[in-house]
């Protein structure tokens, strides 16, 4: 398979001269087109930094990521995020479908008639139909981040980077959100990024998971998931396999947790 992106030995550190805080160390990766590849690791060590550096929204320090073949040198086209706070990455002004047209901002090739009518058709995917004259603040926490999926749907892009979009909604929702993602991902034929502190989620939604060290944050661990493509929320949790690999990346994030010094666990 063409692979999607790549990054080479990504550092990256916050703060100048003795007082520098190095985050990441050297991390490097692959994913290619079609994947589904989730980042864990322990708290702090830098995921989000990570995500950012993969976007093209944070430079590093050394190192590259390249996109198709070509090293970023900021944001892509081809790219678009889905953050964690859902609640202020939305236009509270803006009703749910222009919220949504909003991704379709650099498409120059659509009317603004097509775009609406585009923008209704995400919606109703991710179970909105019916809601897009509403606003974001009209909503649940979980209808909120439908619409930033479908924003982030909008954009045509072919990698989907997702920051924990699902860390502030209930397990039903989250359990819910996890099966409409992976159903998207296939029925828009998107490469999918998940950072997550949840590592069941990592394990039930990823081909490949990636487990990252404490900080200075290295990769420690690739484990490709082998549970076949269809998941489910009882058999494949059930799975002897799924426990297998959530024992294995549990394990590694523990040991980490333990040789991390007080001071920054605090």
């Amino acid at each position: 398979m063409e692979t999607m992106l790549e990054a080479r030995e990504l550092a990256k550190s916050y703060g100048t001269g003795a007082g520098a805080l190095k985050i990441l160390d050297g991390i490097s990766f692959s994913v290619k087109k079609g994947e589904f590849v989730s980042i864990v690791g322990p708290s702090g060590c830098g995921k989000t930094t990570l995500l950012m550096a993969l976007a093209g929204l944070l430079k590093p320090d050394a190192g590259a990521v390249s996109f198709k073949g070509k090293v970023l040198t900021g944001p892509s086209a081809g790219i678009a995020v889905v953050f964690q706070d859902y609640s202020r990455s939305l236009f509270a002004w803006k009703s749910n479908l222009e919220n949504v047209v909003f991704g379709m901002i650099r498409n120059t090739t659509l009317s603004k008639a097509e775009k609406r009518a585009k923008g209704r058709e995400l919606l109703a995917a991710v179970g909105l139909d019916g809601f897009a004259d509403h606003y974001p603040w009209q909503l649940s926490g979980g209808m909120q981040q439908r619409v930033a999926i479908a924003r982030g749907l909008a954009s045509e892009s072919e990698l989907l980077l997702l920051d924990e979009p699902l860390a502030a909604v209930d397990a039903q929702t989250r359990a819910d959100m996890q099966d409409l993602l992976l159903e998207l991902a296939e029925r828009f034929q998107q490469t999918c990024i998940l950072v997550t502190h949840d590592v069941d989620e990592a394990v039930y939604m990823a081909d490949r998971v990636v487990v990252l060290t404490r900080r200075p944050t290295r990769v420690d661990h690739d484990i490709v998931v082998d549970l076949g493509d269809r998941r489910d929320q009882i058999t494949t949790r059930e799975d002897p396999r799924f426990l297998e690999i959530r024992h294995d990346v549990m394990a590694a994030i523990r040991r980490f947790r333990a040789e991390t010094p007080l001071a920054e666990k605090a």
